[in-house]
């Protein structure tokens, strides 16, 4: 569902400041998996992930959503994707009723259609509380199932999600994050970033660990952990990521 081959991004190319933020990135998430990108700050993973979301275009390689390039058709690959982050922003004087509904038909889904969806999504995320009031008003967690709401209104059978519990206290963090087991479990292919370790364990299927805009390694989490000799998956991935800085030393 998602089939990204030799991604590449420079920021301020062919200047002193040059910058190779993605270097040669190939990976492929499928139907009902949850795909983890595991890294630091400043690894790749927030620009890696709008490649995918055609919100960044790659300096070179290319990414596939469904079978639709996200380079050559942006367009009809955005309407196979959701996308969320944890800079997603709302228009803060409509409600969530109101966004909510304003992007599904925005996707051309039929209003009877989007009214079934919305009010599904909402009794799922807990929201019918909060619906009817501005977004200016609402917590940031409120906010961000407006967001989760506003990303699957169009029932998409991809999802990318960059860091989507950042900012958020750790009984909405815990929603947030069944809820993406649930979205795999119903044959969406997700692809999650992350820097927090226990949410990887917790709900990816695989991970791929990334540092300096390269993939370290790549696999299921138990597999890692026995290919690196470590007792667990933090010792783990501080040792893939202190061996790589290590040899670019």
């Amino acid at each position: 569902m998602i089939d990204c081959r030799a991604l590449k991004k420079v920021y301020l190319s062919g200047t002193p400041r040059e910058v190779v933020a993605v270097h040669d990135l190939s990976f492929a998430v499928k139907r009902g998996e949850v795909f983890g990108l595991l890294g630091p700050n400043g690894a790749g993973k927030t620009s890696t992930l709008r490649m995918v979301a055609t919100i960044l275009k790659p300096t070179d390689g290319e990414c596939f959503i469904d079978g639709v390039s996200s380079t050559a058709d942006p367009e009809s690959a955005r309407r196979k994707m959701g996308y969320l982050s944890g800079e997603t922003r709302l228009y803060e004087r409509l409600t969530p009723r109101e966004i909510v509904t304003y992007f599904g038909r925005f996707f051309d889904v039929p209003v009877e259609v989007v009214d079934q969806r919305r009010e599904k999504l909402f009794g799922l995320f807990g929201m019918e509380a909060f619906a009817d009031r501005p977004c200016g008003e609402l917590s940031t967690g409120m906010k961000q199932m407006v967001s989760l709401a506003r990303a699957l209104i169009h029932d998409p059978p991809v999802l990318v999600l960059d860091e989507p519990t950042r900012g958020l206290d750790v009984f909405v963090a815990r929603r947030v994050l069944e809820s993406i087991r649930r979205f795999a479990e119903e044959g969406r292919a997700v692809l999650f970033s992350t820097h927090i370790m226990a949410e990887v364990e917790k709900v990816c299927s695989r991970v791929a660990i990334i540092h300096r805009g390269r993939i370290l390694t790549d696999g299921a989490v138990a597999d890692i952990i026995t290919k690196s000799g470590r007792a667990n998956f933090e010792d783990a991935f501080f040792a893939l990521v202190e061996a790589h800085d290590a040899q670019m030393a």
